[in-house]
């Protein structure tokens, strides 16, 4: 397990883990609360869901690289 850590905290996949979450989280929080942001009802949008839902590709992205890494057998 320990070396699954250093490698998901390791420059190459936490860079890439953050491209996709900046690239499909805003996606997603359009598609979950993109009625409430166009209609302006600040009120009823949560910003927990809102950082969630950019957590969530991140942690797909990192699981897939670490697995992708495992299977190639890199270091």
């Amino acid at each position: 397990m320990n070396t699954w850590l250093r490698r998901a905290v390791s420059r190459p996949v936490v860079h890439r883990a953050l491209i996709i979450a900046l690239v499909v989280g805003p996606i997603l929080v359009l598609i979950n609360q993109g009625d409430y942001l166009l209609a302006g009802e600040w009120s009823k949008f949560s910003w927990l869901k809102a950082i969630l839902t950019f957590i969530v590709p991140y942690l797909v992205s990192t699981v897939s690289s670490l697995l992708s890494i495992t299977r190639r057998g890199d270091e």
